[in-house]
């Protein structure tokens, strides 16, 4: 069942005192720096996103290691680390054939809400376990986490900026640079510039694509995809966005991204998409969901259509080259941010992503 906004006031996340268990073999404690609102976590928050309850939510996060349990490898107590929504085992069909987005342990462990292993750390002042949101649980001043959800960084970087690493922009970048592996000088076109759709437009800048058209219906968001890139902006509420896009392109362009999270984009995503060229969508629309497009058209006009999931990511090798590019200047993530937030504003802040108001709001701890 969807809720009705504003979640203020229908669906609140409850902010309490938890009891927090230690880390145990391969996990380690972390302190919460940096955790952003993403729409994700607002699919779970109005019900189109169903995940096990309760949980102690936030997937996109950055922190400080404080604890190490027993064999983990890599870290050392003080490292600055990004957090990985998808744990990566390392051994299973899908980590060993280089599709580590697509662990099949990570996602048999987010769907029951534990940590990859199998176990839960949080408690509420009643006793009852709760669940972690995608082995993160980045809502929460401290959390223990699978050593295989981290990665570390470069100590130098904000926190709050680093964030902002573990999902917009590992999703949204890696989805043109590892999902479509766009090419310099090739049409793209992306549909929808929340902190991902926004992250997408950077990547096509960063590989030279050209010309780069940004769709959305909110002004405030096609001024910023200009600042990041952006070639050309269709407004979707003034015009017909397949038609301007085919104009601005020359018949369609080569690549197309949907980062709505809805089945009517996808289909414009795929209209707006020139003969051979390639429609990724990004975007996490309902289950419930389908999308219709010409069946002929796959075979005759060569299309492709391709799902992204976490930017079709190796998170330890993509996390801090995407960070290189951002310090090297050729990924101004740091203009993603609407507002840093506290805890105690969660709830109005969620409401005002739900509304188009907001890009990217990031909760600092401490």
């Amino acid at each position: 069942m969807e809720h009705p906004r504003p979640y203020a006031d229908s669906r609140p996340l409850v902010i309490e005192e938890l009891e927090l268990s230690g880390p145990g073999a391969g996990q380690v404690l972390v302190e919460i720096a940096g955790a952003g609102l993403c729409h994700s976590d607002l699919s779970v928050i109005d019900g189109s996103r169903p995940r096990v309850m309760p949980m102690v939510m936030g997937h996109e996060a950055s922190g400080v290691v404080r604890e190490l349990g027993p064999g983990v490898r890599d870290l050392t107590v003080g490292d600055h680390i990004v957090f990985s929504f998808v744990p990566v085992c390392g051994h299973c069909l899908a980590c060993a054939t280089g599709r580590p987005a697509l662990c099949e342990n990570g996602a048999r462990a987010n769907a029951a809400g534990t940590l990859l292993g199998a176990s839960r750390h949080f408690k509420n002042a009643a006793g009852q376990t709760l669940n972690h949101h995608l082995g993160v649980s980045g809502f929460s001043e401290f959390t223990v986490a699978a050593q295989e959800s981290l990665v570390k960084i470069d100590p130098g970087l904000s926190l709050q900026v680093a964030a902002v690493f573990g999902c917009a922009v590992m999703t949204g970048v890696g989805a043109v640079v590892n999902t479509a592996r766009v090419e310099p000088g090739t049409s793209v076109a992306v549909f929808g510039l929340g902190g991902v759709g926004l992250s997408a437009v950077l990547g096509a800048r960063a590989l030279g694509a050209y010309p780069i058209v940004a769709v959305d219906l909110f002004e405030s968001k096609l001024e910023l995809a200009r600042k990041l890139g952006a070639t050309h902006t269709v407004n979707a509420g003034d015009d017909d966005p397949v038609q301007a896009v085919q104009d601005l392109t020359a018949g369609g362009a080569h690549y197309c991204f949907e980062s709505v999270g809805n089945e009517r984009a996808l289909v414009q995503s795929y209209q707006a998409t020139r003969r051979g060229g390639m429609t990724v969508t990004i975007g996490l629309p309902h289950p419930s969901k389908q999308f219709t497009i010409s069946a002929v058209s796959l075979v005759a006009e060569e299309r492709t259509v391709k799902g992204s999931y976490m930017g079709s990511a190796v998170p330890r090798r993509d996390i801090p080259r995407y960070i290189a590019l951002y310090q090297a200047g050729l990924l101004p993530v740091d203009l993603l941010l609407t507002r840093v937030i506290t805890l105690d504003e969660i709830n109005p802040s969620f409401d005002a992503l739900a509304k188009g108001e907001a890009v990217r709001q990031v909760i600092q701890f401490g």
